[in-house]
C-alpha cells in the first residue's frame, strides 16, 4: 500500500495509467486509503473494478487480474505479489510482494531472466524508505 501510490504518482504524471491488482479485499482497501492520504496535498484519482466509472478511472483496483483492463491501462502493479504471465502483454510491470513472497518473486525473476524482450528491473527499499536499483 505504501508503494503504489509513489508508483501511481510517477505514472500518472506521464500521462499513463494503472492497474492494481490485489485479490484480498483488505489489501485493496488500504491501497484505496494510501492513494487518498498518502501524498501530502494530493489525490490520486482512482477507483474499482466493476464500478460504473471504472473506464475512467487512471488508476484502477481490482480483486482479478485481467490483460484488458477497462481503464485501458498499460502498466500493471501485481500488489499481491502474485504472478500472471499474460501480464506480459502490458508495457510496463511491477511485480510486488513481501517476505511471505520472496521464494515466489525469484521464481519469478529467474524464469523471466530467460524471456525475450523483457528488460528486468530489481529495485529494494532499505530501512530508511529510500529506494534503490539491485543487481
Amino acid at each position: 500500500a505504501r508503494v503504489v501510490p509513489l508508483l501511481a504518482q510517477k505514472l500518472l504524471g506521464q500521462d499513463q495509467r494503472l492497474l492494481v491488482v490485489a485479490r484480498s479485499a483488505m489489501q485493496r482497501q488500504e491501497i484505496d486509503v494510501a492513494l487518498w492520504s498518502q501524498i501530502a496535498n494530493s489525490f490520486l484519482p482512482h477507483g474499482a473494478a466493476g464500478s460504473p466509472d471504472e473506464g475512467l478511472e487512471p488508476i484502477l483496483i481490482s480483486g482479478e487480474f485481467t490483460e484488458a483492463p477497462a481503464n485501458g491501462a498499460q502498466n500493471v502493479a501485481l500488489a499481491d505479489g502474485e504472478w500472471h504471465d499474460e501480464a506480459l502483454a502490458f508495457q510496463r510491470i511491477f511485480l510486488l510482494f513481501d517476505d511471505g513472497r520472496i521464494e515466489d518473486a525469484r521464481e519469478t525473476w529467474r524464469k523471466l531472466k530467460s524471456a525475450d524482450g523483457v528488460e528486468r528491473h530489481f529495485w529494494k527499499q532499505d530501512d530508511h524508505g529510500r529506494w534503490s536499483e539491485g543487481p
